[in-house]
């Protein structure tokens, strides 16, 4: 397996996005440029947090454009498995990957926290060395991850199983207190209609070791594993 991590200016998670790759899969990773032009055979990519292009006009826009964006759109198109983890989560809605939008947060304030998640959907490229209905532990870093999307495709997400994780209290409620940017339905992550490409906002490559709090980010990059090698 090859994983191609896209390098924007401004990314800041990309190296711990290759890192997860390398150091927790012992798989082949390589960073892409957002000019190039080649996916250089990466079997899946990923779409990095951080803040491309500095976030102007909103989170994502500018990114969408860049020209190694057309090899991603175009390698989703083919069945190709994309993720996107939080300004990749944004990026790939607005390159139309995924439905829907991320909004400034409700609360008008970046957080930066632990949030507690439940595992929706374990069909996807992302999820599926994950038990359904389990609680992951991961961080989030975001000041636009209010996902929104008009009622009839929240319902559509709903009735098709593609929420992947939503936000939710210790007792596994998903409450408004567990909300932590005011996301629609509590939604933290959904999908495309083939589970191959994947968005979320909370970081699970900052969830890979005991020193940073939890380990539970490794679900989800072993079950890029299990997805390519079934």
């Amino acid at each position: 397996m090859k994983v191609g991590v896209i390098s924007f200016p401004g990314s800041n998670c990309d190296e711990d996005a290759l890192l997860a790759v390398v150091e927790h899969l012992d798989e082949d990773a390589v960073l892409l440029w957002h000019k190039d032009h080649d996916l250089q055979g990466a079997d899946i990519v990923i779409l990095p947090g951080g803040f491309s292009y500095g976030d102007y006009l909103r989170a994502g826009a500018i990114a969408r454009f860049s020209p190694i964006m057309q090899e991603v759109v175009a390698h989703a198109k083919r069945g190709g498995p994309v993720v996107g983890i939080c300004n990749g989560f944004q990026i790939a809605c607005e390159a139309g990957l995924l439905p829907g939008a991320l909004l400034r947060n409700a609360s008008l304030q970046f957080r930066s926290m632990p949030v507690t998640l439940r595992v929706e959907n374990t069909e996807t490229i992302f999820t599926r060395a994950a038990e359904p209905g389990a609680h992951l532990i991961m961080p989030i870093a975001h000041g636009d991850g209010r996902y929104t999307a008009d009622e009839d495709v929240l319902d559509r997400l709903e009735g098709d199983g593609r929420i992947v994780f939503r936000y939710v209290d210790a007792l596994g409620a998903a409450s408004a207190a567990a909300n932590p940017n005011g996301s629609m339905r509590n939604i933290a992550g959904v999908a495309n209609e083939t589970g191959t490409v994947v968005g979320l906002m909370p970081h699970p490559e900052r969830a890979l070791e005991p020193l940073l709090g939890s380990t539970d980010g490794l679900v989800l990059f072993r079950s890029l594993l299990a997805g390519v090698h079934a």
